[in-house]
């Protein structure tokens, strides 16, 4: 682990985390990882990236990504105005599981998620991932709602 790099992504990380996004069997479905890369990945990255409340961050190893996660910080009136943070889109190469970097990444996103005022850190995870979920509850995270998504 002392090889990681913990970073905002930058534009050209962009290929490598939709590689890592494609790389498992529900990616598979939904990702587009071939070369010339997809225009829509680049500008919603550009997006992301002009918005002060997304951080897309990126685990590098020997500089190539080897995780990412997306987090979005959420204002809110409820619990008092709290803001929270959201973790989406989180992968770990499939070299780099089970070593302990899932866990530093998240412990990054939770950091950053502190210091800017977040009073609590969320995320969903598809229903199909059971090695994710036991990994989030081994974080501390506890499966306390039951969400609804529309696909458009």
């Amino acid at each position: 682990m002392n090889d990681i790099e913990f970073r905002a992504a930058r534009r050209d990380d962009v290929a490598g985390i939709v590689a890592l996004l494609a790389d498992d069997v529900l990616g598979r479905q939904r990702e587009d990882a071939t070369s010339p890369l997809n225009e829509r990945y680049t500008a919603a990255f550009d997006a992301i990236d002009a918005d002060p409340h997304q951080l897309q961050l990126v685990a590098l190893a020997d500089g190539e990504v080897v995780g990412t996660l997306q987090l979005t910080f959420i204002p809110g009136l409820a619990r008092l105005g709290a803001w929270r943070g959201q973790i989406e889109g989180v992968r770990i190469a499939s070299t780099h599981r089970s070593a302990g970097l899932g866990q530093a990444m998240f412990q990054r996103a939770i950091d950053e998620c502190r210091q800017r005022g977040c009073e609590l850190v969320q995320l969903t995870t598809d229903i199909e991932r059971p090695d994710a979920q036991r990994f989030y509850e081994r974080l501390g995270f506890r499966n306390t709602h039951l969400g609804y998504k529309l696909t458009l």
